[in-house]
C-alpha cells in the first residue's frame, strides 16, 4: 500500500465523531449575555463611585491636615518671635529697681560733686543698653490718664479746669518692653 492510500484509510477510522449541534444563538443566551455585561458594568460604576468618594474624603483628610499644620507653623513662629523679642523681659523687670534708685540718686545729689558725672555716665549706658533691647519709658505728666498705661496712686483737687483728667505728678515711671507695657506708670490725677 501506499501512502497515500494508508493516509486515507487513517482519516476514515479517526472521524472526529460529533454530536454537537450547530451553535444556535437563542434569546435566552442573549438575555442572559445582556444581564452579567449590564450588572458587571454597574458593579464597575459602584466602584469608581466607591474611588471617587474615598479620593474625596482622603483629599479633605489631606486638606485638614495640612491647614492644621500651616496654623501650627505660624503659631510656633509667632511664639518664637515673641519669646526672642521678649525674653529678657523678667531680667530687664528685675533692673528697673535700680534704675529708679539711681534717677532718686542723681536729683538728691549736689551738682558740685565729682560723683553725680560718674553716676550720670553709668545711668545712661545703662539706659542705653535697656533701650537698645526695646525699653522706653511711658510718657505720662501732663497726659489724659489712661488706666491702660497708668495706676493711680492717688487723686488730686485739680488747680485750673484743663487739668482735671490729666497726670499731675508720677510716683513711679512706667516702661514699654517693644511696645507692650512692662510697667505701668504710677501716678497722681487732678480731678
Amino acid at each position: 500500500m501506499s501512502q497515500e492510500e494508508k493516509e486515507k484509510e487513517q482519516e476514515q477510522n479517526i472521524a472526529p465523531e460529533t454530536n454537537e449541534e450547530p451553535k444556535v444563538d437563542s434569546e435566552h443566551a442573549k438575555h442572559e449575555r445582556k444581564r452579567r455585561h449590564e450588572r458587571h458594568r454597574d458593579e464597575s460604576a459602584q466602584k469608581v463611585q466607591e474611588m471617587g468618594e474615598k479620593l474625596a474624603e482622603m483629599n479633605d483628610k489631606y486638606v485638614r491636615l495640612y491647614s492644621e499644620y500651616e496654623n501650627y507653623r505660624k503659631r510656633t513662629n509667632m511664639e518664637k518671635a515673641d519669646l526672642i523679642m521678649n525674653g529678657g523681659k523678667e531680667m530687664i523687670k528685675a533692673v528697673l529697681p535700680v534704675v529708679d534708685d539711681m534717677e532718686r540718686a542723681l536729683q538728691a545729689m549736689d551738682d558740685s560733686e565729682g560723683a553725680k558725672e560718674g553716676i550720670t555716665l553709668i545711668y545712661n549706658k545703662l539706659m542705653t543698653i535697656l533701650s537698645q533691647k526695646g525699653l522706653k519709658p511711658i510718657e505720662a505728666k501732663g497726659q489724659k490718664f489712661d488706666e491702660n498705661l497708668h495706676e493711680a496712686v492717688t487723686q488730686f483737687p485739680a488747680t485750673e479746669e484743663s487739668q482735671k483728667g490729666c497726670v499731675v505728678d508720677v510716683v513711679e515711671k512706667g516702661y514699654y518692653l517693644n511696645e507692650k507695657v512692662l510697667r505701668y506708670a504710677k501716678v497722681v490725677v487732678a480731678i
